[in-house]
């Protein structure tokens, strides 16, 4: 019998309750291989607060849906996972980087890695929010992270921080600039609407092909992007005209709608084209974000709640045709004689950077007293960066697996039991692994009759009786020559179901 070891998060998936493993940047990377590959690959930022507050943005979690999506299209995706700045030497062999709601600010560094990446062929998507959706009440939200300045504060970034805070590791390097509408010819701006259809698509030549198929994407709380350069930057998506006080999200801190919608509003959806490679931007994560949060809240270790947008309207399907032209590399280096140029987007006189204003002191909330943003010693467990030694027990023995001794570089019987399931049913999607601290993979698996490379097995399906119970036989068997303590993992797809530590001899 495996000892159990940490459970600090509960998962819920479509057809059970289960378990994953709260992580930090020590863990090992998930990665999503895709079955059929087009040998393009794709990095998801998780280095920036993307699973704080209610926030899941990572690719086993809150956009899981948009992950495994990415793969079935022959993307290879995988998670950046490290605590320390962003360099170019992380991102420069992908196609696509991908920046889910960044709530810690960018160092002045990282923009550049960010913006050499891009100028050599490089393809980036920030998907943002709205204003004042600031996850870990650090004062900044995702729109001004991008921007490059923090709103009422472009003078000292640090404004009304703590010495602690300024202090920080996190905070060094930062700097006040207009760099993404300096760089990418785009702003997101600091407005906040409620719950609308943006159904003003930009259609045929204009819209790059990327909005073939599209006719309408859900916004729920969002921002637009004012396009200041227009030359390198186009609009695709818009919210409808005729907007007034009464469609802004009602906790907007200032008039939450600018112009009154349309293409005065500002673009939901834009591209632009920098350098040789490209950028794409979205005001709003709802479109993006599935309902299976992985992790429990950083500030108070309490449950997530996410909703399922990518299944909404036409959302799956730009996200799609985003991905496979940030994925097509293209020589042209402006839109101009490559499409109708929009015109530059009106401004109101506090959207001047240095002149901005801040509506309402910040942050919008009082953080707990245990919790600092800037020092993940002060997460709660079950969040992902809590780095503290945990032992729960499960409360159900949903899962177990049995072995006798493990011989290294023999094969074993695995026997894989499980309860609680869908009753009658046939469930797809599994796969097991064995792999050592550190996450080193040294299993493999006879699945249908062939032993699969050292890695996770492939995907096989469990039968359940009446009662919603399985048992499944594996042959396994570790690498030669590898000895000592390691782990064994069963997998739903990108889901982590439960982990058990083994000794091999």
């Amino acid at each position: 019998m495996f000892k159990k070891i940490g459970i600090t998060s509960l998962v819920t998936l479509g057809l059970l309750t289960s378990t994953s493993f709260a992580e930090s940047y020590k863990d090992i990377a998930p990665e999503i291989l895709p079955k059929v590959s087009n040998h393009k690959e794709v990095l998801v930022d998780n280095t920036h607060g993307q699973t704080a507050g209610a926030a899941d943005w990572v690719i086993d979690g809150g956009f899981s849906d948009f992950a495994q999506g990415m793969a079935n299209q022959g993307y290879t995706v995988k998670e950046l996972r490290k605590n320390t700045a962003i360099t170019y030497e992380d991102i420069k062999d992908y196609e696509i980087f991908v920046i889910p709601e960044a709530n810690i600010p960018f160092k002045a560094s990282e923009q550049a890695a960010i913006l050499k990446y891009v100028q050599k062929g490089g393809s980036v998507f920030f998907i943002a929010d709205h204003y004042n959706a600031d996850r870990n009440l650090n004062r900044f939200d995702s729109s001004e992270v991008f921007n490059g300045y923090r709103r009422g504060a472009f003078l000292d970034p640090t404004k009304d921080m703590s010495a602690e805070e300024k202090a920080s590791e996190k905070m060094q390097g930062v700097t006040s600039s207009d760099w993404l509408s300096a760089h990418f010819g785009v702003r997101f701006r600091y407005n906040a609407l409620g719950d609308l259809t943006a159904n003003n698509i930009v259609k045929g030549k204009d819209g790059l092909g990327i909005t073939e198929g599209v006719n309408s994407v859900a916004m729920h709380a969002g921002s637009t992007i004012a396009i200041t350069k227009p030359n390198i930057a186009k609009g695709l998506v818009y919210l409808p005209d005729g907007l007034s006080e009464q469609n802004k999200w009602k906790p907007a801190v200032d008039q939450g709608v600018y112009f009154g919608g349309g293409k005065k509003e500002g673009a939901y959806v834009a591209v632009s084209k920098v350098g040789l490679g490209k950028a794409a931007f979205i005001g709003d994560s709802s479109l993006v974000e599935d309902s299976t949060p992985k992790y429990l809240r950083e500030d108070s270790g309490k449950p997530k709640k996410t909703y399922d947008g990518y299944k909404e309207q036409d959302d799956k399907k730009l996200l799609e045709n985003l991905v496979d032209w940030l994925g097509t590399k293209e020589g042209y280096k402006s839109f101009k004689g490559k499409v109708t140029l929009d015109e530059k987007s009106p401004l109101l006189p506090f959207e001047k950077p240095e002149v901005s204003t801040e509506p309402q002191k910040e942050p919008w909330a009082t953080p707990s007293p245990s919790y600092k943003w800037y020092d993940t010693s002060t997460f709660k467990p079950g969040s992902y960066g809590y780095e503290g030694k945990v032992i729960i027990t499960p409360t159900n023995d949903q899962y177990d697996f049995e072995v006798g001794d493990i011989q290294n570089g023999t094969p074993f019987k695995t026997t894989l039991k499980i309860k609680g399931l869908q009753p009658n049913a046939t469930l797809s999607g599994f796969k097991v692994g064995i792999y050592q601290a550190g996450g080193n993979q040294i299993g493999s698996f006879l699945i249908n009759g062939t032993w699969n490379p050292v890695g996770y097995s492939s995907e096989f399906d469990i039968k359940t009786d009446d009662e919603g119970n399985a048992v499944v036989e594996i042959e396994s068997k570790t690498t030669a020559d590898i000895t000592g303590e390691a782990f064994i993992r069963l997998k739903q797809g990108t889901k982590t179901l439960y982990t058990e530590s083994i000794s091999i001899k």
